[in-house]
């Protein structure tokens, strides 16, 4: 650039915009700054920093405008990096989520002005953790790189795909039909293209592996919703797409928010009855053929101060998902602990044994063990009045953990019983395997005989399996004396149903058992 005339400057660059900036400079006599790109001989992309400065005569009339360059290329170079690291994800080079807000916000704005829709659309990757502990974190990074490149490769080029964190990869669709039914329609034919490109396999290293996606939708024109409505209304969407078994598509409605919303308010009330002590045990007897008490089976009942009774189905399924579970469990055991200490001993009362459920996620925790011998030990009851109900499901995952765990607590006198019995995969097998002490009937077979011929022979089977094995059985769910005559023909002895008791508080439950000898 030295000693040359801006129209001499390489790379074919604007000349005439320099020379206006000169002028202006002559006319003002301000100073003006502005960078400068170019090439150098060799063909080298150059930035340059110019400064144009008046110098004036003694009259104070201006008679030459300096300018001074500097060459700031690496620090363009610099810039660039920071812009990247601010606005870019590193590991796919898509937009972050900064970015991708940005984007949001000028998508946002534009529709205020047309009456054209847009989508937004919330991805996530299906199992992808269980991928990334297995075969490590670097195969998990090739999964997103090459996911990124897929989703790319099928969008327009107006369209944003970024990339949200982790396994989570969000795309903007503009400028869709101003027709509702059309975006819908035109949003369909896109996201199916995407899971069918999603779903073809990925050579990741030395595996190849077959991911799905789950992929959540809501459609928006104008500034009818902010930008954090808009993301809650797709995760919502992508949520019900997860719920329905993955691997599928859910477009937003306000059905879903309503029920999302219904599932957040009776988390918080779980948590207060939690806190608040609304949860009460009720007591369902368990009898032997004579009809005397020989146990219960202890239920959970919540006695919520505005809506009443709420059942176990109605909130159970939520404190699972939600791991208040956990809590809960730990509170009904040492309620049950307390309740024994209360009545202490008796010589009706030596031998009622109370049966506790145990949920799947309360007996997989590690400190599971630890934590039922320190109810025990805290409260000083013999816990050989405790059986403990686990289901086939809770052991199918790792039977050689569960069975440590059940022998760890059988040490200390806690019995075990199989709940729901006949309705998993591998009873057989597993029932081989299990320290068990008694096995329950499930009450759906209990309900045909003795009419149903089928429900009769699963019956018998499991009875003479049961007793051949010396293990009790107990049959659930006895609510005639057709049903109880079968049972007792055929070797089964313990009851559990209607026809003996409701579940029922610890005032009625005790009213029941201090008649001694009670008949049904």
């Amino acid at each position: 650039m030295l000693g040359k005339k801006p129209s001499e400057f390489p790379g074919g660059q604007d000349y005439v915009a320099y020379e206006a900036k000169i002028q202006e400079v002559f006319e003002t006599g301000r100073d003006i700054e502005f960078e400068l790109n170019i090439k150098s001989r060799t063909g080298k992309e150059l930035c340059n920093h110019i400064r144009l400065t008046a110098e004036h005569d003694s009259s104070g009339s201006i008679v030459t405008v300096m300018g001074v360059g500097r060459d700031i290329s690496e620090l363009n170079i610099q810039r660039q990096k920071i812009n990247e690291m601010a606005f870019y994800d590193s590991l796919t080079g898509l937009p972050n989520r900064r970015l991708l807000i940005d984007r949001l916000q000028h998508t946002l704005a534009s529709s205020t002005r047309s009456i054209l829709h847009n989508a937004l659309i919330f991805i996530d990757l299906d199992n992808f953790k269980t991928l990334n502990d297995t075969l490590g974190h670097d195969i998990g990074d090739l999964l997103l790189k090459q996911t990124a490149q897929r989703l790319t490769a099928c969008m327009r080029q107006e369209d944003t795909v970024a990339r949200m964190g982790g396994d989570e990869f969000v795309i903007i669709l503009e400028n869709l039909s101003n027709h509702i039914q059309e975006a819908e329609f035109q949003v369909e034919t896109i996201n199916k293209k995407i899971l069918t490109i999603l779903n073809q396999p990925y050579q990741l290293a030395n595996h190849n592996r077959h991911i799905t996606p789950s992929i959540g939708i809501v459609i928006f024109s104008g500034n009818q919703f902010s930008i954090d409505e808009l993301m809650k209304r797709a995760d919502i969407a992508l949520y019900q797409a997860k719920k329905a078994g993955r691997n599928t598509i859910r477009f937003f409605d306000l059905d879903m928010q309503t029920a999302i919303e219904n599932r957040s308010s009776l988390e918080e009330s779980i948590k207060h009855a939690l806190s608040r002590q609304q949860f009460e045990l009720y007591y369902q007897p368990q009898v032997n053929s004579t009809g005397r008490i020989v146990g219960a089976e202890v239920l959970l009942r919540w006695q919520h101060p505005v809506h009443g009774m709420i059942l176990p189905d109605d909130f159970i399924p939520i404190a699972e998902e939600t791991g208040l579970i956990i809590p809960i469990g730990l509170q009904v055991m040492k309620s049950v602990c307390r309740q024994l200490k209360i009545w202490g001993n008796g010589p009706l009362k030596d031998n009622l044994h109370l049966s506790v459920n145990i949920s799947a996620c309360q007996f997989q925790q590690e400190d599971f063990v630890k934590k039922i011998i320190n109810v025990f030990e805290s409260v000083d009851i013999n816990p050989a009045r405790i059986t403990l109900e686990i289901t086939e499901s809770m052991v199918l995952g790792n039977i050689s953990e569960t069975i440590k765990k059940m022998q760890a607590l059988k040490k200390k006198g806690i019995k075990f019983a199989m709940d729901d019995f006949g309705t998993g995969h591998s009873s057989l097998s597993s029932l081989k395997k299990l320290p068990l002490d008694q096995i329950k009937i499930d009450q759906s077979f209990i309900h045909d005989i003795p009419e149903n011929n089928d429900a009769a022979v699963i019956v018998q089977t499991i009875i003479a399996m049961g007793n051949n094995l010396g293990m009790e059985v107990i049959a659930e769910g006895v609510e005639t004396t057709a049903q109880k005559d079968f049972l007792i023909q055929h070797q089964c002895v313990n009851f559990q149903g209607y026809l003996f008791g409701n579940p029922m508080p610890v005032n009625e439950f005790e009213r029941v058992f201090k008649e001694q000898g009670f008949k049904w």
